[in-house]
């Protein structure tokens, strides 16, 4: 899309003129208080003349490219929190695996992502992107009844590893099948092409369901809702975290980072309806859906109960891998950090 049609461009490039602002104006207020306490440049050899220590690198954090990530983008542009940042966008998976790399510093993280890399990460406690009920855009689209799935071929999207593993545990000890998988690109005519049934996420999901699915006459099945069902529990699809290389090293920004999220998500519930018009413009969804999208079906907190969600989605899977431990050992970025 160009920059005129995606408001995620459009809120980027705000991002990036402010950013470029605050450059030339001169150093951030963090980075100069950093400044106060020393840590501004040393002394040069001639005259006493001082010469400027490198800046820093920008703390390196991932945003997704999905309609899910939106609000807090907007709340980030509101707020003026971009400055330190340097935001990099992808999909889920790929900014899941940009995080285990060392590539980003602080990111949205894939909650079988986090289970497997869990020493090397620290979660930011109290933001998350899941849902307690029906999610919307996580959704397998059939043909046919579940139930007739068995041995029968299911596409997978390629976009989110924990949307298609908690679709492949549904589909296993709920209904008791089990289809014949493929990976593909997440597009739906293409994948039922192929096969009677596929998997979806994010707003290809979210598009199919409200437009191509009852035009099609396609079952829709919400992976929230399914598992809602069944559990009683949320369901957390992924958590945002931190190097633990990176929070042991910059504690303070590590806190001012989370504190820019929660800040950024405050930010946006308070002016919903402002966000929701605003997207409506650029996507095939009116305002009223977005906001029972960002209302009703996301949730954006990580607490006790989203915890017990991760640590029963984690014993369920736990007799198909080995690559994490039970209970899950999650190590959550103190709080005492977050104050500015």
């Amino acid at each position: 899309m160009t920059l005129l049609n995606n408001p995620h461009s459009t809120l980027t490039s705000l991002a990036k003129a402010q950013s470029q602002m605050s450059e030339k104006s001169g150093i951030s207020d963090r980075l100069r208080d950093r400044q106060s306490q020393g840590g501004g440049g040393v002394t040069g050899l001639i005259s006493g003349t001082t010469v400027p220590s490198t800046p820093p690198r920008r703390t390196r954090v991932g945003h997704i490219e999905f309609l899910n990530c939106f609000p807090l983008l907007w709340g980030l542009t509101q707020a003026g929190n971009f400055s330190d940042l340097e935001l990099i966008k992808d999909t889920p998976d790929r900014l899941s695996d940009a995080l285990v790399r060392g590539e980003l510093d602080i990111g949205p993280v894939s909650l079988l992502e986090l289970l497997k890399n869990a020493d090397d990460l620290v979660v930011l406690p109290d933001i998350a992107i899941g849902t307690d009920g029906p999610v919307m855009s996580c959704l397998i689209i059939s043909r046919v009844p579940l139930s007739q799935l068995h041995e029968q071929p299911v596409a997978l999207g390629s976009t989110s590893r924990t949307a298609v593993r908690l679709a492949q545990l549904l589909f296993s000890d709920l209904i008791g099948v089990q289809p014949k998988y493929f990976v593909c690109q997440p597009d739906l005519a293409a994948m039922l092409k192929e096969a009677p049934a596929a998997v979806l996420i994010g707003d290809t999901a979210l598009r199919a369901a409200l437009h191509e699915a009852p035009r099609l006459n396609l079952e829709v099945h919400d992976l929230g809702q399914m598992w809602h069902e069944w559990t009683g529990l949320p369901f957390v699809f992924a958590a945002f975290a931190a190097r633990r290389e990176f929070a042991e090293r910059e504690p303070e920004v590590a806190g001012c980072v989370h504190a820019d999220l929660l800040q950024a998500r405050e930010l946006s519930f308070a002016n919903m309806d402002e966000i929701c018009e605003q997207a409506a413009r650029y996507q095939d969804f009116d305002a009223a859906t977005l906001k029972r999208y960002y209302i009703d079906a996301l949730d954006f907190t990580l607490g006790d109960r989203q915890l017990a969600g991760i640590a029963e989605f984690a014993r369920r899977i736990a007799g198909q891998r080995s690559d994490f431990s039970l209970p899950p050992q999650l190590q959550l970025l103190p709080t005492t950090i977050f104050k500015r």
